[in-house]
């Protein structure tokens, strides 16, 4: 009577050990879904708004690999344990059918209950499910036993993979990535369309270079210095523009910068006949590889709002001006006094219209297709590498499905480009 009390005791010992086993291994589940579906911005955003368990969060996300093995190996543990101490019980109480009484138990209760379960709920919930766990986690991977163990897990983990020291750690969040929040962010209603574009340009801008943004330099409007302040001024308010070059022979050796405002100070001093190139500023140089980013403080550091860009032989390959830059960052921006067709002209559902100075990759998110890349910088350098020369009006060539053909040439230079999106049997032919 005595032996069986204490083996009925030992059984509710057992039966308690699994549950609680269980339990666990079915919060460590949730915790592992939770904090591995969790981003380092949506820890640092929950930080923000101080939310409980947020502090634990971003340390957590910060270093997964400190964390992850640790919980995988726990509810490895749990399982295994649990499910070995069902087996001895259910061997005890059904003999022989216990093995396959305990299996089936293990599949159908374990596995739905206590994995599957705690999982889906964390991926409805990762939120929730995070901020609650990541205390607790935190704390399991500071205690010293499974802290050592975490240690070395992770250091066999870095062997296995090739990985030592900083290059085992890389970017939890790359530019593809934010792009594409932003785009995510934009179809849900988060964000509109325009800061979507914004954010964009933001990201965009880091990799842009001066010479994707410059005047080239065929539309440049410059003065020669042997010229008249008076005729300069005219020129200057014919062409609209504060701030013109100035070239003793010729547009590659430009001597500096006419400010209008200054011409018009010398005319109505009487001096209209000086030559304008007594009467200049400094002109201010910059590479075309130059990223504009780092031109944007530059010349808000030298206060300089116009710039002349050379090529790597030394030659003017145009002008950038403050304005320039700004606009890849916020648009294009036109003052009243301005007139400018419009850049993209849309005919009809497969034909669209551009200008031939449009850079490539505002044609790629166009058409969202992926024109190719090379020596070119605008569509209409691409079509004339496309056709091998200057086209002559309507020539073209078909690339990605679509048919790029000069609509309309500025002498050897293709001004406009009309794209046709080409159907099934056009595109089979070619």
């Amino acid at each position: 009577m005595i032996l069986a009390t204490g083996s009925a005791s030992v059984d509710v010992a057992l039966v308690a050990v699994i549950a609680v086993l269980l339990v666990a291994s079915g919060a460590l589940a949730a915790a592992e879904t939770s904090l591995v579906r969790t981003s380092r911005v949506k820890a640092k955003s929950l930080k923000d708004e101080q939310r409980r368990g947020a502090g634990a969060l971003v340390r957590l996300v910060d270093r997964p690999e400190r964390f992850l093995n640790p919980v995988l190996l726990l509810v490895l543990i749990c399982q295994l344990v649990s499910a070995t101490l069902i087996g001895i019980l259910a061997n005890q109480w059904l003999g022989g059918w216990g093995v396959l009484a305990a299996t089936v138990f293990e599949v159908a209760v374990i596995f739905v209950f206590f994995e599957a379960v705690p999982k889906n709920w964390a991926v409805h919930h990762p939120e929730r499910a995070a901020l609650v766990s990541a205390p607790v986690v935190d704390w399991l991977i500071r205690f010293p036993p499974v802290r050592a163990l975490a240690s070395v897990l992770i250091g066999m983990a870095n062997v296995v993979l090739g990985r030592r020291g900083d290059a085992a750690h890389v970017a939890l969040v790359t530019e593809s990535e934010l792009l594409a929040m932003a785009d995510v962010a934009r179809d849900e209603a988060v964000i509109d369309a325009e800061e979507r574009a914004f954010i964009h340009s933001v990201i965009d801008f880091g990799d842009t270079v001066v010479r994707e943004v410059m005047v080239p330099r065929p539309d440049m409007v410059a003065l020669e210095t042997s010229i008249s302040v008076s005729d300069a001024l005219v020129e200057a308010l014919e062409a609209g523009f504060s701030r013109l070059p100035v070239y003793h022979e010729s547009i590659d050796d430009v001597s500096g910068i006419a400010y209008t405002k200054d011409l018009m100070r010398l005319e109505r001093g009487g001096r209209g006949d000086d030559p304008v190139g007594e009467h200049i500023r400094a002109a201010h140089f910059v590479p075309e590889t130059k990223q504009v980013s780092t031109l944007l403080r530059e010349m808000q550091e030298k206060k300089v709002h116009q710039v002349i860009v050379v090529d790597e032989y030394g030659g003017t390959a145009g002008l950038a001006t403050l304005e320039d830059v700004i606009e890849e960052l916020v648009g294009d921006i036109v003052d009243e006094f301005d007139v400018e067709e419009p850049s993209v002209e849309q005919i009809d559902e497969t034909t669209t219209v551009v200008a031939g100075r449009m850079p490539i990759d505002e044609v790629d998110d166009l058409l969202e297709t992926s024109l190719p890349k090379g020596s070119w910088d605008t569509v209409g350098g691409l079509l004339l590498d496309l056709i091998g020369g200057v086209p002559a009006t309507g020539e073209g060539a078909d690339v990605n499905g679509f048919r790029f053909s000069a609509e309309r040439l500025d002498g050897r230079r293709i001004d406009r480009v009309r794209i046709e999106r080409l159907g099934t049997s056009h595109t089979e032919d070619h």
